[in-house]
Formats: structure tokens, C-alpha cells, sequence
């Protein structure tokens, strides 16, 4: 997939646990497990909004895309 998600890069950035995040963004550790090894289809606007709030960052640090 050309769309990389890059929340453990900004989680180790923070030295935030996986398990923080999730109860700050509002998702469960199973669902931001599903989106850092890239399984997500899509991801809503309220959250990218909500992770992008909790980590201090834009969404663009958060995804990234790689050509094929």
C-alpha cells in the first residue's frame, strides 16, 4: 500500500505508549494496532483530527505516501 502510517514514529517521539494514545484519541489499542501495521482501508477525519490533537502534529506526520 502506498500510504504509510507513521503514529509509532510520533509516539516514540512523545514516548507516549500505544495504550495512552488510544484512550486520549478515543480508539481502542486493537483499532491503533490496525492502523500502525497498515490494515486500515480508510480513517475518518474526526480522527486523524483527534490523533493530530493529541500528538501536536499535522497529518501529514502522520501518513506519508510511498510510490510502488
Amino acid at each position: 500500500m502506498p500510504i504509510v502510517v507513521r503514529i509509532d514514529v510520533e509516539l516514540a517521539k512523545r514516548k507516549m505508549s500505544v495504550g495512552e494514545f488510544a484512550e486520549r484519541v478515543g480508539l481502542t489499542p486493537a483499532n491503533v494496532a490496525v492502523l500502525k501495521n497498515g490494515r486500515a482501508k480508510a480513517v475518518r477525519f474526526s480522527t486523524l483530527e483527534a490523533m493530530c490533537r493529541v500528538l501536536g502534529c499535522q497529518p501529514g506526520d502522520l501518513l506519508e505516501w510511498v510510490p510502488d
